[in-house]
């Protein structure tokens, strides 16, 4: 069901603007046309695009940190030119030796994050080459076939573990803010839609105004001249004919900036003219309170960012936790490894223990002063901090909802009035108008009614501006098409291709 409202926004009288029409491409769209374009092409919705695809990269940046990475090193072959003391074998003095070198590497390693524990193990197998230049020249290789380390930080804090709690939460909130984007870009486009619809009908109200005053002066001027009417009326009707003119000039120069923004916004050169058709109907629509406030907080990205706040501050703590008191790393490896003189295949034959390592190192604070303790209450006293503003941030985010509702159900009955008013302040300035020419009265009455004319002509447009910037307001707010009652979504495959 619709309720029919009708209005018809008359032709833009081009010369009176100044525009040229044999240079510029006319073409006439109406709401949801604009809406369309602003969704494709305006530089706001390509913004929006590229900011979504940074995020996107950053989570898939995110799950890189669980799967297995495969890396080589190397080592490009590095000269050295020294003096080493080294023993004599017969008289036991040291002595300054020359020696030249050439050394390279090279390493491949295949590592994996444990995010339950927070720790890496590595594989890797590395091969070294030694050439020793001089006196008694030589070649040396080391090979590593196979070794195995794990690295592990000993402490309550692991930073893999939060990052698996609160990456998901940040991308599935750029999401939510790229279609909140789009909905606000919606919000703009309705906006500057109804600026240049105002514009345009303020432009064909000042042209009809100017040629009624014009009629009108010269009217009085006859009656003037047989003695009818008094010298003020007539200047009273001068006067009215000059600002009409004053009028009609502003009206053109609003009509031309209202059109540039609008033309900007959805990315036309000024070889395109724009020419608006005004929404005849408006959908038979009431927007359930509680539902809306249920859609918004399933959808909105403000909620999902309230969330991660509070995952952040409680990372905090934790990460401040663990630091004022022990921090221990543990560090293990095991390996295989040969060495030959000059016969490279040979460093893979009959490998034997490498030398094992396990070791722990840490750090305990003996005495900080109460720095450690310090910042773990600092940390605590944030994490209160931001508890508290998210619990007023939700009442705040419910009572928007709500009020943001109640305007919206308001607008078509105030929709239904402006157009009423239109409709009888027309009537009224048409019969004052008669009135007048035939005499019955002043020229006071008769400006009463054409100014009450437009401001009701005005009115309506500002009623379905309001109607349908209440509407996007709405679904900004819950993310949710209450026509098409169905939740807002985007193909984000897409985006990112």
């Amino acid at each position: 069901m619709k309720k029919s409202i009708f209005v018809i926004l008359p032709v833009l009288i081009f010369s009176i603007t100044g525009y040229d029409g044999g240079s510029q491409t006319t073409r006439r769209l109406t709401l949801d046309q604009v809406l369309q374009l602003a969704r494709d092409q305006s530089p706001d919705a390509i913004l929006a695009k590229h900011r979504f695809r940074g995020n996107y990269w950053q989570f898939r940046s995110f799950k890189a940190k669980y799967r297995p990475s495969l890396n080589l090193t190397g080592e490009l072959p590095r000269y050295s030119h020294r003096y080493t003391l080294i023993p004599d074998p017969v008289t036991g003095k040291y002595n300054y030796v020359e020696t030249n070198s050439v050394q390279s590497s090279l390493e491949l390693n295949l590592r994996q994050n444990v995010g339950f524990t927070g720790g890496t193990i590595t594989l890797y197998t590395d091969l070294q080459r030694n050439d020793e230049m001089g006196d008694d020249p030589g070649t040396e290789y080391v090979s590593t076939p196979l070794s195995i380390r794990y690295q592990q930080a000993i402490s309550a804090y692991n930073p893999l573990k939060w990052e698996k709690r609160i990456e998901p939460v940040r991308y599935e909130e750029a999401k939510k803010n790229y279609i909140n984007s789009i909905e606000m870009v919606h919000r703009q486009a309705v906006n500057l839609f109804f600026n240049l619809a105002l514009a345009q009908l303020n432009m064909e109200i000042s042209g009809i105004n100017y040629s009624n005053a014009d009629t009108l002066y010269r009217i009085a001027q006859g009656r003037y001249n047989i003695g009818t009417i008094a010298e003020d009326e007539l200047l009273q009707m001068e006067l009215r004919l000059l600002n009409a003119g004053t009028d009609l000039n502003q009206a053109g120069i609003n009509l031309q900036i209202s059109e540039f923004q609008l033309r900007s916004f959805l990315g036309f050169n000024e070889t395109v003219k724009l020419e608006l058709i005004i929404p005849s109907d408006i959908p038979e629509l009431e927007v359930d309170m509680n539902k809306a406030v249920s859609e918004a907080r399933n959808n909105n990205p403000e909620i999902l960012s309230l969330e991660r706040q509070l995952l952040e501050a409680a990372q905090n703590v934790a990460q401040a936790r663990s630091e004022k008191g022990l921090n221990a790393d543990l560090f293990a490896s095991f390996g295989l490894t040969q060495q030959t003189d000059a016969r490279l295949p040979e460093a893979y034959q009959s490998p034997f223990n490498q030398t094992q390592i396990v070791n722990i190192g840490f750090e305990m604070p003996i005495l900080d002063w109460g720095m450690g303790r310090g910042q773990y209450r600092m940390a605590q006293s944030q994490e209160e901090v931001v508890r508290t503003q998210v619990q007023q941030a939700e009442v705040d985010f419910e009572q928007n909802i709500l009020l943001n509702v109640m305007e919206f159900n308001l607008q078509d009955d105030q929709l239904l009035i402006a157009a009423k008013a239109d409709t009888i302040a027309q009537k009224r300035y048409d019969v004052t108008k008669q009135r007048f020419l035939i005499g019955k009265i002043d020229v006071l009455d008769l400006n009463i009614a054409d100014s009450e004319k437009d401001v009701a002509k005005r009115g309506y447009i500002s009623a379905l501006r309001n109607y349908w910037s209440s509407f996007y307001d709405v679904r900004r707010l819950t993310l949710y098409d209450f026509i098409r009652d169905e939740k807002l979504a985007a193909d984000f495959d897409t985006l990112v291709e």
